[in-house]
């Protein structure tokens, strides 16, 4: 499954190749309320004003598209474009609760460094694009995993590839459709599972398989606070090894599969163990959102959506988290009926 910046970049770069006028444009700082964030992408094909991604979630891209059409393939250095400076564009666009967006648009000159970058990503290098407007040269530069968007008005720089790492324990289907979902959220995703059934039969080989112990896995992998580690085999002498890790590395999230009974005794399990109390509160388990899922793509999207919500800040209401501990185990405990185990 394609992140969005890669998609975006595969059909930009296809375009060029069969010869036309590309813009690339980038949201480089928001106001107000915005659809989307700094960093996201739209490629513009000049020649008849399609255009692939989003920088407005629909507000924008008909009119900046056109304009860029209209524009053609005038040579022209890198520009900011603003929308929703007046309370008129704000209308006519639809910008919504008077946000401000600024645009930095250029013009591509080939695919070739399109396909450079892509390379890079593909091989799941964190990679830095720099854009310097005032002579509109585009580089490229390894970035380390604490690296972040900025614009200064002068150079723009955005990073491509997996910057947040999500290690999964256990290479069964729940896996899969975790993994599937979190590499086009931009994840360095890292299955691990000793057992030889399992391996032998891991379907997705652009995703990493490690064979190692998971404590050793999770011990070399948790490095630091922008990796999230899932247990979810359902075997204890597994999920337990790798939580016992986990939950004393820097790791922003650590999530257990299992009903609420069974994580229940999963965390008595680790208090005998000494692992500490704190520690311990540390984990989300049933871990996901109480959707209501009950089949694995479902538990995927549960699973996802508060990592989501728990990488962005996010603080769930009390009452989702009331709700977790209190909805009926026919389902919390889904995804553990699904598995076959309870």
């Amino acid at each position: 499954m394609q992140s969005a910046d890669q998609e975006v970049l595969e059909t930009a770069a296809g375009w060029l190749d069969a010869g036309h006028v590309v813009y690339l444009v980038t949201v480089a700082r928001t106001w107000g309320s915005s659809p989307r964030p700094p960093g996201s992408l739209l490629a513009v094909r000049a020649d008849d004003a399609r255009f692939i991604g989003s920088v407005s979630g629909g507000c924008v891209e008909d009119d900046l598209s056109a304009r860029l059409a209209a524009h053609g393939a005038s040579k022209v250095l890198p520009r900011i474009e603003s929308y929703g400076v007046t309370p008129e564009q704000n209308h006519q666009f639809g910008l919504p609760c008077g946000g401000h967006l600024d645009l930095v648009v250029e013009q591509l000159a080939s695919a070739g460094p399109l396909r450079a970058l892509l390379r890079a990503m593909h091989a799941r290098r964190l990679t830095a694009r720099r854009v310097c407007l005032a002579t509109g040269e585009a580089s490229l530069h390894a970035a380390e995993r604490d690296a972040a968007f900025s614009f200064d008005g002068e150079n723009l720089v955005k990073l491509f590839g997996p910057a947040w790492r999500l290690v999964l324990i256990g290479a069964g289907q729940l896996s899969r459709f975790v993994a599937q979902m979190a590499s086009a959220l931009d994840y360095e995703v890292i299955v691990c599972d000793p057992r030889e059934e399992y391996a032998a039969h891991w379907q997705l080989p652009d995703v990493v398989l490690d064979t190692h112990s998971p404590d050793d896995a999770v011990r070399a992998l948790a490095c630091d606070a922008r990796t999230a580690v899932l247990a979810l085999t359902h075997e204890p002498k597994l999920d337990d090894l790798a939580l016992m890790e986990a939950l004393v590395s820097p790791a922003f999230y650590v999530g257990a599969l299992g009903s609420r009974a069974n994580n229940a005794r999963r965390r008595a399990r680790l208090a005998s163990l000494a692992l500490p109390a704190d520690a311990i509160a540390r984990l989300h388990g049933p871990v996901g959102l109480p959707i209501g899922s009950r089949t694995p793509a479902e538990i995927a999207v549960a699973i996802l959506a508060e990592l989501t919500a728990v990488r962005n800040g996010i603080v769930l209401r009390a009452e989702v988290q009331k709700s977790k501990a209190g909805l009926p185990e026919d389902v919390v405990g889904t995804e553990a009926r699904v598995c076959g185990v309870l």
